[in-house]
């Protein structure tokens, strides 16, 4: 399936697919992953491979602790019709706590639900296909030095049974399967209906 999505409006998406990578197509940028700038929740702005350092930090306090690591996006639709787009990285210690990371981008523009959850969802799976090969990696150099951390991953899509987004949960939940991610919908999509909507 081709998706042509919305381009950019204020700042270009930085996620470059390779050909191996799932068939989103998004505006082509310069840009590389260094680039891609996600927000802490102390403040600071910091790049997508640091994110993983602090995610495998955080692991690393607990190594027996089991993990879930979840990306999600939300947006909000602005009066001149194009949107802000949140994208949360959000690593949680099951029953223990967790860390979450943000960035937003102006799209624009939207006319309907549908296309601004769609590409909330295209968002999620190109920051997931980025993110898990920058810290995989990293997880696999700390497994060589001994440290083997239980973590699952998930991407969260804000549409759930109740609400005007029922009618969409088919079709995102099989944009994500497509890429072979675990999907959840609401109330279990905290990354995109809580963690990203506090920034959306």
């Amino acid at each position: 399936m081709r998706l042509l999505l919305r381009p950019v409006v204020d700042k270009p998406l930085a996620f470059s697919l390779t050909k191996a990578s799932p068939r989103i197509y998004l505006e082509k940028t310069d840009m590389d992953e260094a680039d891609v700038k996600f927000n802490t929740s102390y403040g600071l702005q910091i790049d997508l491979s640091f994110v993983a350092d602090e995610i495998i930090s955080f692991m690393a306090a607990k190594p027996k602790a089991a993990y879930k690591v979840t990306i999600g996006s939300d947006s909000e639709l602005l009066e001149d019709k194009s949107a802000d787009f949140v994208t949360a990285v959000v690593v949680h210690r099951i029953g223990n706590g967790g860390r979450y990371f943000w960035r937003r981008i102006k799209l624009g523009k939207f006319y309907n639900l549908h296309d601004r959850i769609v590409q909330e969802v295209a968002l999620s799976i190109d920051a997931s296909n980025v993110f898990l090969n920058i810290l995989k990696t990293k997880l696999q150099s700390k497994a060589g030095e001994g440290l083997n951390f239980s973590w699952d991953f998930e991407i969260h899509v804000d549409v759930g049974e109740n609400g005007p987004t029922k009618t969409l949960i088919q079709e995102v939940v099989g944009m994500v399967r497509a890429h072979n991610f675990e999907p959840k919908t609401k109330p279990e999509s905290y990354a995109a209906s809580k963690v990203a909507d506090i920034y959306a």
